[in-house]
């Protein structure tokens, strides 16, 4: 009887033993999923994104940086954080090169103000991705900004459009 006692204890004190590692594994799974940035996350996110109308795409079409970010924001919105987390005097210079080549035809306060937001917004992605402190959640809301100002920009792009367009209807 103490035989049989002692088996049964011994058996029960491995199950706990390898339910302890199990949970153990589990927990170490998901503090992983945490604290990587993946597409899977910043699909996640949830931002209205607008596109550019027809005419807008032909507006912007030879503005090279606004070109250029928007390749950089389909990688980001991919998980590809490289551009973003890079020299910050690389990253200023581009914002520089940005904002100094807006199309005349889009230089309006609205377009400019939402331009200042996104270069906001870009550095403070930036800053989040290069710091070792910064929290997961804290670097996935400062994508979303970036992509929300991001498509707050082609918004107010297509909107300065549309106005331009009835602005130019006269009435008969």
């Amino acid at each position: 009887m103490v035989r049989v006692l002692l088996v049964v204890s011994f058996l029960v004190l491995v199950a706990c033993d390898e339910n302890a590692k199990s949970n153990e594994r589990d927990e170490t799974v998901k503090s992983q999923d945490l604290t990587k940035i993946n597409a899977k996350a910043i699909e996640s996110l949830n931002y209205t994104d607008y596109a550019l109308s027809e005419d807008a795409e032909t507006i912007v079409n030879p503005w090279e940086k606004y070109q250029e970010l928007t390749i950089q924001i389909n990688y980001l919105k991919k998980g590809d954080l490289s551009f973003f987390n890079g020299d910050k005097a690389l990253l200023v210079d581009f914002i520089k090169e940005f904002k100094d080549n807006i199309p005349e035809s889009l230089q309006t306060r609205p377009i400019s103000s939402r331009v200042t937001l996104l270069e906001t917004f870009i550095l403070k992605l930036n800053d989040d991705l290069t710091l070792s402190n910064i929290k997961v959640e804290d670097k996935l809301e400062s994508i979303k900004a970036v992509l929300e100002s991001f498509s707050n920009l082609n918004f107010q792009i297509n909107k300065k459009l549309e106005r331009d367009l009835f602005d130019s209807i006269k009435p008969e």
